[in-house]
């Protein structure tokens, strides 16, 4: 019987020591995550992403460019030499003005052989990206596109630009990544 205890008495104290060990760990690991979410970490991946949608009723090309927000906010300030804040602009005009000036300069697109002009609509937040539309009005149905991005090339030589296309149910994706820029598309 005191042989039972002592054996007991073992087992319970070890117990109690691993439970310590992974209490110990656990309030570790707890504090390293507290203390990293202070710091401004950057994502490991260069990528933006463009979407274009060819809507036949309104004879429009609509396109929507997901961009990260910290990669985005670097090259306005450097282009710009201005201090831009997109998700709380001081004055949102400018700041729309700074960003269509970016993604113009940096995203071209030819439908059938013929130079398009893009047409800011605006941008929205969606967690650590930033969302920018815009649209090609009166087009014409597109039997090749030719779209050369440079988006975020200009600081980013990783940076990669994937594009996804939709026309007509028709769908095509291609990337490039920097220094290529060009992207061929024939429907």
């Amino acid at each position: 019987m005191l042989l039972l205890c002592v054996l007991n008495l073992k087992f319970f104290s070890q117990k109690i020591a691993k439970n310590t060990q992974v209490v110990k760990y656990g309030l570790f690991a707890i504090l390293l995550l507290f203390i990293s979410s202070f710091q401004k970490v950057k994502h490991p991946f260069f990528v933006s992403v463009i979407d274009i949608n060819y809507k036949q009723k309104e004879r429009a090309l609509q396109l929507s460019v997901k961009l990260f927000t910290n990669d985005l906010e670097d090259a306005l300030r450097r282009t710009s030499k201005k201090n831009i804040d997109i998700l709380n602009p001081i004055s949102k005009a400018e700041t729309d003005s700074i960003l269509f000036n970016y993604i113009s300069k940096r995203l071209n697109i030819t439908i059938n052989s013929k130079k398009q002009t893009l047409n800011f609509i605006g941008y929205e937040k969606e967690e650590e990206a930033i969302w920018t539309y815009l649209e090609i009005k009166n087009s014409a149905e597109p039997k090749k596109i030719n779209i050369d991005t440079k988006l975020l090339y200009d600081f980013l030589p990783q940076q990669i630009n994937i594009v996804h296309i939709d026309i007509n149910g028709i769908k095509k994706s291609s990337k490039v990544t920097n220094p290529a820029s060009k992207i061929e598309f024939i429907f």
